[in-house]
């Protein structure tokens, strides 16, 4: 037991921890910045032992919520499925229209270009990690403007322009953007108009 803080930890562990967090704001014990700061926390650490002090002042700081608690709307929305790669290597890669996302989509742009529009698509888990890699080539993000937007990734002569946003929809999805841009650029914005309709669309 002695040494489970420094078991790596997973992206199960991450969206557990997470799911924690998005319940504690809608219960009013988090203010957004406090959550804001703690999410960015999350999807940063590196060990169990990182995300463990994220929720321990909260009720459901356990490994589950605590008997009688109502778990958040929607968890999961489906199964955690592997996660879609999109890669655009001296070229293009595009994923939009009507598609199933899922909780963690890759994206790399070496010389290219990757475009991912999430804006009619259906959020199959409440999270959606984008990771996104940009070697002198770009990433364009686009997410309906009911959506949270959140940023987690690092710039090196490069740019992360991640417009972001608490939504004030009750169960609605967040898409948290990560990764790297060097001598390249990740952009992510909502697009206005667009709103995810049916937030448990999936099932």
């Amino acid at each position: 037991m002695a040494a489970e803080p420094a078991l790596r930890a997973s992206d199960a562990d991450r969206d557990r921890i997470a799911d924690i967090l998005r319940e504690a704001l809608a219960e009013g014990r988090l203010t957004p910045d406090e959550h804001a700061e703690r999410v960015d926390a999350v999807y940063r650490a590196r060990t169990v032992g990182e995300l463990e002090p994220l929720v321990r002042d909260l009720p459901a700081g356990a490994a589950r919520p605590a008997a009688g608690h109502r778990p958040a709307p929607a968890d999961a929305y489906a199964p955690a499925a592997p996660a879609e790669n999109l890669i655009a290597v001296f070229g293009g890669a595009t994923r939009r229209g009507r598609w199933r996302a899922g909780g963690r989509l890759n994206a790399f742009a070496l010389f290219g270009g990757v475009e991912i529009d999430l804006t009619e698509a259906f959020f199959e888990r409440r999270t959606v990690v984008v990771n996104s890699w940009a070697l002198f080539g770009g990433v364009d993000i686009k997410v309906p403007e009911n959506v949270s937007l959140r940023c987690t990734g690092t710039g090196v002569f490069g740019g992360f322009d991640v417009d972001g946003y608490e939504s004030p929809d009750e169960g609605a999805p967040e898409v948290v953007v990560t990764g790297w841009a060097l001598f390249g650029g990740v952009a992510a914005k909502a697009r206005p108009g667009k709103r995810v309709k049916d937030l448990r669309a999936a099932g």
